[in-house]
């Protein structure tokens, strides 16, 4: 094998443990909390791509938490039909993968210093708050993946908390002066965190198609998901309920906010897809569901760009 071979596995090796399909995740509620600052007339450019790459390293540095720690805890097996897992899969050594989720959590906080001169303290508390989570997903003596917390930890800290820390940055860098030790008005809004209910809807959804896959391998480890509690149909239902739920916040953007016209209702367009991946998921099952989760991640990162524009246009 010759010097680039090696080199190309090891780069294909480690894209792999970074798990770029799940990046939509990442980057979709930094797109609609942009889009909000834009409708707000609160935009900061500098904030806004600094916490997409905060965010997104945040995200990277939690599937190598996962590829970590599952593989530690015996939840990675070779009966597993998921995509491939380098710890397990002897691609990448446990140390190595180890030392590169530290570093990448690392510069996830180094990349918030910036955020914290424009937000401050609460930068401070959502920051450290995130990477904590990020870790304690598959990590630490009480993980929440394995306790059937994960969806909870996703549609918190990647819908919620992460497009109203979107807005907040942007309009705290607009309105208020460097370093704030409190919350500057006008930086927290009803629209704000009603903006991220989608994100944290389809983010969680991700989640769902990926432990609805993996139930017979997570409950042989005694890895308790929320799906191998609930079982496979409730699981399903759980997914088609969860993407139902994205598409009836733009209504309430229409309704009951005076500041957004019909323009607001565009992520609608991305139904048919959505009505595809319902049925599909639900019937379906096993490495035909890893379709599906590339395509949940493609629709979070399609309704998030419509609503950010809709939200522009609105």
């Amino acid at each position: 094998m010759t010097t680039a071979e090696v080199n190309v596995s090891r780069f294909r090796a480690w894209v792999m443990a970074a798990r770029p399909q799940t990046l939509p995740a990442a980057v979709a509620p930094v797109l609609v909390g942009t889009g909000l600052a834009l409708h707000e007339h609160v935009f900061d450019a500098r904030a806004a791509l600094v916490a997409m790459a905060g965010a997104a390293l945040i995200q990277i540095g939690t599937n190598f938490a996962n590829d970590y720690y599952d593989a530690r805890r015996g939840a990675d097996t070779d009966e597993r039909e998921g995509f491939t897992r380098v710890t397990q899969a002897g691609l990448i050594p446990a140390r190595r993968v180890k030392f590169a989720m530290l570093t990448t959590f690392a510069l996830a906080i180094l990349t918030g210093t910036y955020l914290v001169y424009v937000g401050g303290l609460p930068v401070v508390v959502i920051g450290l708050a995130s990477v904590f989570a990020g870790w304690a997903y598959t990590g630490g003596p009480y993980p929440l993946g394995y306790h059937g917390l994960g969806e909870v930890f996703v549609f918190v800290f990647f819908g919620l908390v992460a497009v109203a820390g979107t807005f907040y940055v942007q309009a705290a860098a607009t309105l208020a002066g460097p370093l704030p030790t409190t919350i500057p008005n006008g930086t927290i809004t009803a629209e704000s965190l009603v903006a991220g209910l989608p994100v944290a809807c389809l983010s969680s959804a991700i989640l769902v198609v990926n432990n609805l896959r993996d139930i017979e391998t997570d409950a042989a480890a005694g890895k308790r998901t929320l799906a191998v509690r609930l079982g496979e149909r409730k699981t399903e239902y759980e997914y088609v309920l969860l993407i139902a739920a994205a598409y009836a916040v733009p209504f309430w953007f229409w309704q009951f906010s005076t500041a957004f016209s019909a323009w607001v209702l565009a992520p609608l367009v991305t139904i048919p897809h959505a009505a595809l991946l319902a049925r599909y998921v639900r019937e379906m099952d096993g490495v035909d569901l890893n379709w599906a989760l590339e395509r949940t991640g493609l629709l979070t990162a399609l309704y998030a760009v419509t609503f950010a524009g809709g939200m522009i246009f609105a």
